[in-house]
């Protein structure tokens, strides 16, 4: 099987989401929202179909195992990238998506 990215989100204080071994984070985003930090991205690579792990931080703590195959996929770490840039700029408002400092592993 080729490698598929996804896109993979977080938001502090809402719910995180978690990856088991079948899964390689590449690269990971803060993403900040007129000065508040929203959500934490991570663009990953799949080894085959899996399950990932959605875990609200608010009572009453669901917990969700979602199929990978209901993720969009991207064939490349840079189209995941600009679908990244997409979903977060909106216009002339303030926003930023910085990458984490040693966040990133080689790719393969």
């Amino acid at each position: 099987m080729d490698s598929l990215y996804v896109i993979l989100t977080t938001k502090p204080g809402v719910f995180r989401t978690e990856v088991g071994d079948d899964v390689d984070i590449i690269e990971t985003y803060d993403y900040v929202f007129y000065g508040r930090a929203l959500a934490v991205f991570r663009i990953a690579r799949l080894h085959g179909d899996t399950r990932l792990v959605v875990t609200e931080e608010t009572p009453p703590y669901v917990v969700n195992r979602v199929p990978s195959k209901f993720l969009e996929k991207f064939a490349s770490v840079e189209a995941a990238r600009k679908e990244l840039a997409h979903l977060t700029r909106f216009g002339s408002m303030e926003s930023t998506l910085t990458l984490r400092a040693g966040a990133a592993v080689a790719e393969h």
